[in-house]
This record gives structure tokens, C-alpha cells and sequence, in this order.
């Protein structure tokens, strides 16, 4: 993959050729030594060099790695862990990972199986002799080289003489390959935890999924610790082997050197299953590495003593359910890294209570509407590709990632037009708007077009997809408002922040005639805010946008007709707008520590007619994405839990786990309210209670853990269309939606 726009061109003296790949943590790029040697080089994101606790996470890996010198792993070359961004270069493994190569060609079997089991058990030998824990063995952190398999990627191990780092309480790692003490209590977690890993991953490349696979996170963890695991389809000599690794209590596993003596012992070709059937147990929902789903196998039928693997799993979850552990091992899955979900089908229902579906009583479908998925324009990998529509009548305006705008008919995906932009996107920018005749986007300038404006914002005719102009706008409303909203559509005109940030412009949407200008308030910068037909201006002080510390807040009443600004009214922050109730604007007010938010502890409910501002505290700090719909709150934690709250006295009207992480939201239909992942699942509950009505599967490989990310699905009267990674969008009929089973 060659280097983009931004990417460095050296790092500590190694010129770079390539970009590898890119992950929650780094981005490694191939690079070169003086004499030619190639070299892996991962370099920490930016955002987390200035953390204290990433970076005690960095030396520990750069100090672990070193010590691990084996033929079977990866070795340090050089590093730099107190740079002002740390980075470490490493020997350069050529090759696919694991997880790629399962995905492109299936499981492994036979002498090929064995001799993928006895390197990665010489591997861990490696490992535990000096004294070190990888902690994170799973299948996109095993490069398969020509001469043989490598462990990389010892980001979170650590020394078995020195303590876990405790400062956030998270537990890290990737549920389907982590052992029950890694899930229950990570401090303890010790050598025989890599040998539980070791028995997944085996069990993972011998049938393409895992033996505690679940339909979410949090459930694949709680089978972890609690449930048998699925070996069914593992060739029957290995399986004995793999269920010594798989055993709940670390002293009944074997030592990496057991294992290896174990492993040789087996016969080459490893011979079949016990039962020599065809079936593979159920599709994996959570992978460690995106990547196109394999289908799974077909099934053989099953009798009443020969249960499918898929139905003896699908009937746990549905019997048993623990919410106190699934809260407590939510974490595990979703806070300590990137948990990306793989694609399921997308058929008619599959199970669940179909006198649930609810959808508008009045509500009909496009004429000939049928569920249909369609990708537009994905950016390629690494690139923040993620739509967001709006309805009009039979057609849909979408825009986002690489993509100003494109129309879409509702009833089938087809598209009859798409402006395309030719830059790496801005991370939850997506569609401005659009009136009656006109669509509205962002477009990004291209790395060969070093002299235009970084942004625009580009208006479309709707019927013909002509491009009608475009405008340079300022990129600061995140900084001023918490969202990432620089233009806002009002009426038949936008209003955009100039390309200097220091007014607003109001154009006719269709034409571009500027109707008028309003300059900041001195020494301010401002973001436009919609408060139902009211338009406001937050605005904030300059140097506390600068320091991104705004904790003290400005609103303004804008006349829309002339761009006049009313009288300031002053409100205690830092403040993100959600909406409106009664013809107030709702504020949620962050909590912070330091200069970082940690989530929301408070309500503001601003006046724009009388200026009042009254302020309600909430019972808790509550983390996630916050959203709002028919005059209430809700956030969506990262593990699913959804609240909803009253905006007037910040009381807690309701709470409900979900099997959706990470979701944003919500977005009302007919007495239903949809929340939805960018892995493309929804969920949809009741708005008096939030009794779940249904959930949908995931669709496609996503990662979970943006947050503050705005409303992924668009209601088009009965058919609910959703918006997913990779530019995908799904479209399915409410009153039928694709549940899980």
C-alpha cells in the first residue's frame, strides 16, 4: 500500500517505501536500513503519544519484544519509545497473517494444521523462557512466512516479574482469544494464559471459528469463563491436545514445552473429525482483523442426539443470559482495543418473535421495494468510509468518506449519480444536507492539489448531479461544539464558516448568491446550531478553542434573515448541543478530567426567546455516545448499555443492555427507536420502556469504538436504510427486519 498524504517520509532515519497497515494503537510502514534491509516500523498515533499510560504500555512492548529473540517471532531492530511521537522498527516478515489467509482460503488441515501448531508452540516457548507474556495471541498477530508461522505485536504483553498496568482498570485484549483469568482478573494472568490462547487459535485455523464464538462480544466472553467449548470439527487427534489448552483453570494446561512435546507426538496428517462431518459450527460475528467474511460450511442436519454446533450455541444464548458479567466483561471486549464484527447473512428473518416487528402503522414501502445492499465508493483500507443519508421521497442523498453526494433510489440501491472526493476524509464529516433541488457535501482536497482549499463545501443538483459550487469552509465546530457539523442547511440556504473562521456566509443553496455575512464576536470562534427553526451561533473563546478548553460557552440568536446577532447568553460548559424540547436547546455537559472528556454528567436547557438557562445534574457520569429523539436523552455505551434520560430534571427514565456496541443514535420511527453500529447491526426498542423489538446481525467488518459518532439510520417510510463502514449501505422493510437467531 503506498504511502498517503501525511504520512511521514522518514522515520528516525529510515526512509519509508510503504504503508502496511494501520491500528488502534500505530501505523506500521515498510522501511529500509542503510545496507537495504527491509523493516517493519510502527509508529504511535499522535493522539496517544501525549498519554502517559500508552506510552508506559509502548516501553513495556519495545522492553518485551527485545527480550523475545526466537525463530518464530519478530525481532527489534531499533526503537525510539521517548521520541516526541515513540516508534520501533522491527525485522520486516514477509507474508499474510493468519486471519487473512483464513479468510481468503479457508481453515488449515492436515500436515500443513500440525506444522502451523508445533511453530507457534515453539514460538510461546520462546516467549515464557525470558520471562514474558504476549497476552495477545490471536490470528491477525501470526504472520505466515515462508519458513514458517512468526508471533507479532507484543503490545500488551508484559513481563511475568512486573505488574499489569492498572491506571484506567481496562482489560485488554480480543474475547474469542482470551483465557478466563484474562477476563476475570488480568493482573494474575500468567504464561498458561498464552496456552489458552494458543488452543482458540488452533481450534480458529482448524474450522474457521472459534470454540466460544457468541453473537457479541460480551456473550463469546461469558462462554469463555462459563461454557464447554465448540471443538466438533477439529480433527480428532488435535482436538484431545487443544482441549488440555482449553481447560478453565490455568494448572490444568500444559507448558509451552508440554505442548510442543504433545503437538510433535501427533500423527502428520492429523486424520478427521471423530463424527467426519461437514458441519463448522456457527459463522463468526467478532474477528481481530478486518477482512471479508468466508461463508461458513453448510451444516449437515442434525438429529436429536447429533445437535449442530450452530444450534446447541444459538439455544445457550437464548436460555442464559448473566447481565452482571456481561457488564463486567464489556470492557474487556470493547475499551482495551478494536473489536471488528464479521459479515452475517442478510435474508428475511431468521428467528426471534416476528409479532415484535413494528414499523409505521401508516408507513408503505417503495413499489417494488426488496432488501438490497449496495458499497459506494469505499476509500480503501484505513480511510474513515462511512455514509450518511437522508430520504426524499423515492430517493436518498448520501454523502460521506469518499463521497460528496450520490442519489440512490430507495427501492432497490441502484444509483443515478455520485460526485466523488478525492481526499482522505475528515473522520465523522459526512452529508450537510439537502433542500428540495439541491445536495450538499464535503469534499477533501487530494494530495495533488497541495494549492486548493483543504475543505468544501460543494453544493449538487439533485435531479442531474451536477455540480452546481463550491465554497472553502473553516473546520472548527468540533473544537467550538463538540460535533462535527461546519455547515448546516436551513431552509432553502446553507450556512457555512468561511475558509479564515471568522464569520458566517448564508448562500442561496441552489444558486450560491450569498444572501449575507455576520462576522464573529472579537477574539471568537463560533459553529452554527440549529434549535428547531431557530438558528444559533455557539461560539467560544479563541484561545480556549485553541487549548481545546472550552468551558465557557456563548450562544447567540442569528436572525436567519439578515444574520444579525441577538444578545449573548453565557452557559456553563464544556457544552455539546443535542437538540430541542419545548423550544428549548438541550446541551449535554461534559465531564472532564483534565483536558479530556470522560463522559456526561449534566444537562443545560437553553432559552433562545428569554435567555434563561437552567441547569440540571444527572445521577452519574454517563459514557458513550449521546443522542436525542422525542424530547429525551439517550447515550449508548460502548458494551451496549443504552439510557435514556429526562432533559428537564436529568432523571433516568430507563436503561437496557444491548447486543449492539458502540452504537449511535437514536433515530425515531413510528413508536420505535433504532440504534445502530457501524458493523451495519440495529437494534430497535421501545421508546416507553426500552423493551428490545428486535436486533439484526452484523453486516459487515466495522470498528466499534467511535464515539459521539451521529445517527447511522435513515427512516424512508417503512424501509429503514443503514449506513455502515466501507461507504456500505443496507436497506430492509421495518415491519421485517433480518433478526438474529
Amino acid at each position: 500500500m503506498s504511502l498517503r498524504v501525511g504520512d511521514p517520509a522518514e522515520i528516525g532515519g529510515y526512509p519509508l517505501e510503504a504503508r502496511l497497515g494501520s491500528g488502534g494503537m500505530g501505523t506500521v510502514f515498510l522501511a529500509r536500513t542503510s545496507s537495504g534491509r527491509p523493516v517493519a516500523i510502527k509508529l504511535i498515533h499522535q493522539q496517544f503519544a501525549g498519554d502517559d499510560e500508552f506510552r508506559i504500555r509502548f516501553r513495556q512492548e519495545v522492553a518485551a519484544a527485545r527480550r523475545v529473540s526466537g525463530a518464530f517471532t519478530a525481532a527489534v531492530v531499533d526503537a525510539a519509545p521517548e521520541a516526541e511521537q515513540p516508534w520501533m522498527a522491527t525485522t520486516y516478515i514477509e507474508g499474510h497473517t493468519l486471519a487473512q489467509h483464513i479468510a481468503a482460503n479457508g481453515p488449515l488441515d492436515g500436515a500443513e494444521l500440525r506444522r502451523l501448531a508445533i511453530g507457534l508452540a515453539e514460538a510461546l516457548r520462546d516467549i515464557h523462557r525470558v520471562g514474558v507474556v504476549h497476552r495477545d495471541l490471536k490470528p491477525s498477530n501470526v504472520v505466515l512466512s515462508p519458513e514458517g508461522p512468526r508471533v507479532i505485536d507484543f503490545g500488551i504483553s508484559r513481563a511475568a516479574d512486573q505488574q499489569t498496568l492498572t491506571m484506567t482498570g481496562r482489560v485488554i485484549g480480543t474475547p474469542p482469544f482470551m483465557s478466563p483469568e484474562q477476563l476475570q482478573a488480568p493482573r494474575g494472568v500468567g504464561p498458561r494464559s498464552d496456552v489458552f490462547s494458543l488452543g482458540t487459535l488452533l481450534v480458529y485455523s482448524a474450522t474457521g471459528h472459534g470454540p466460544f464464538d457468541a453473537d457479541s462480544p460480551y456473550m463469546t466472553a461469558y462462554q469463555v469463563v462459563h461454557e464447554e467449548p465448540s471443538l466438533d470439527a477439529v480433527p480428532a487427534a488435535l482436538r484431545a491436545v487443544v482441549e488440555s489448552c482449553l481447560d478453565k483453570e490455568p494448572e490444568g494446561r500444559p507448558s509451552a514445552d508440554e505442548l510442543l512435546v504433545l503437538l510433535r507426538d501427533l500423527p502428520a496428517d492429523l486424520g478427521g473429525t471423530a463424527t467426519d462431518t461437514a458441519g463448522t459450527g456457527r459463522t463468526r460475528d467478532m474477528i481481530t482483523q478486518p477482512h471479508r467474511a468466508t461463508p461458513a460450511p453448510a451444516t449437515a442436519p442434525a438429529g436429536p442426539d447429533t445437535e449442530s454446533t450452530s444450534t446447541r450455541i444459538g439455544r445457550r444464548l437464548r436460555n442464559r443470559w448473566r447481565p452482571v458479567l456481561a457488564a463486567a466483561v464489556a470492557v474487556a471486549a470493547i475499551g482495551g482495543g478494536v473489536a471488528a464484527l464479521e459479515a452475517g447473512g442478510f435474508g428475511g428473518n431468521t428467528g426471534g418473535d416476528q409479532g415484535n416487528s413494528v414499523a409505521a402503522p401508516g408507513a408503505a414501502l417503495p413499489d417494488g421495494f426488496e432488501p438490497w445492499r449496495k458499497t459506494v465508493q469505499s476509500g480503501g483500507e484505513g480511510i474513515p468510509d462511512e455514509l450518511r443519508c437522508v430520504a426524499r421521497g423515492d430517493a436518498l442523498f448520501c454523502g460521506g468518506g469518499g463521497v460528496v453526494a450520490t442519489r440512490i433510489r430507495a427501492v432497490d440501491g441502484s444509483r443515478a449519480w455520485t460526485v466523488e472526493s478525492p481526499g482522505v476524509p475528515v473522520q465523522g464529516m459526512h452529508l450537510v444536507g439537502a433542500t428540495d433541488d439541491t445536495v450538499l457535501g464535503y469534499r477533501f482536497a487530494s494530495q495533488d492539489a497541495p494549492q486548493g482549499p483543504p475543505s468544501e463545501v460543494v453544493a449538487v443538483d439533485a435531479d442531474s448531479g451536477k455540480e452546481l459550487w463550491s465554497v472553502p469552509t473553516g473546520a472548527q465546530s468540533t473544537a467550538v461544539t463538540g460535533r462535527t457539523q461546519d455547515a448546516l442547511v436551513v431552509g432553502s440556504a446553507v450556512v457555512t464558516v468561511d475558509a479564515s473562521g471568522s464569520r458566517f456566509e448564508a448562500r442561496d443553496a441552489h444558486s450560491g448568491e450569498v444572501t449575507w455575512t455576520t462576522s464573529f464576536p472579537t477574539g471568537t470562534q463560533c459553529a452554527p446550531v440549529l434549535v428547531g427553526p431557530r438558528l444559533v451561533a455557539m461560539c467560544a473563546d479563541g484561545a480556549e478553542v485553541d487549548a481545546s478548553e472550552v468551558r465557557h460557552p456563548t450562544l447567540y440568536a442569528v436572525d436567519r434573515a439578515s444574520g444579525a446577532l441577538g444578545r449573548p447568553i453565557a452557559v456553563d460548559g464544556p457544552a455539546v448541543p443535542m437538540g430541542v424540547t419545548d423550544g428549548r436547546l438541550v446541551l449535554l455537559q461534559e465531564h472532564r478530567e483534565g483536558p479530556e472528556p470522560t463522559g456526561y454528567d449534566g444537562v443545560a436547557l437553553v432559552d433562545p426567546a428569554s435567555r434563561k438557562v437552567t441547569y440540571s445534574r444527572l445521577a452519574k457520569t454517563y459514557e458513550g455516545t449521546p443522542g436525542m429523539a422525542g424530547g429525551t436523552l439517550y447515550v449508548s455505551g460502548q458494551a451496549g448499555l443504552i439510557t435514556a434520560l429526562d432533559p428537564a430534571t436529568g432523571r433516568k427514565k430507563w436503561s437496557r443492555q444491548t447486543g449492539v456496541e458502540g452504537a449511535s443514535g437514536p433515530v425515531a420511527g413510528a413508536d420505535t427507536l433504532y440504534f445502530s453500529s457501524a458493523t451495519g447491526r440495529v437494534v430497535a426498542l421501545s421508546p416507553h420502556d426500552g423493551k428490545p423489538l428486535w436486533t439484526t446481525d452484523p453486516q459487515v467488518d466495522g470498528v466499534t469504538g467511535e464515539q459521539g459518532a451521529s445517527p447511522r439510520v435513515t427512516v424512508a417510510g417503512r424501509a429503514l436504510v443503514v449506513a455502515a463502514d466501507e461507504n456500505t449501505l443496507f436497506a430492509f422493510d421495518a415491519q421485517k427486519p433480518p433478526t438474529s437467531g
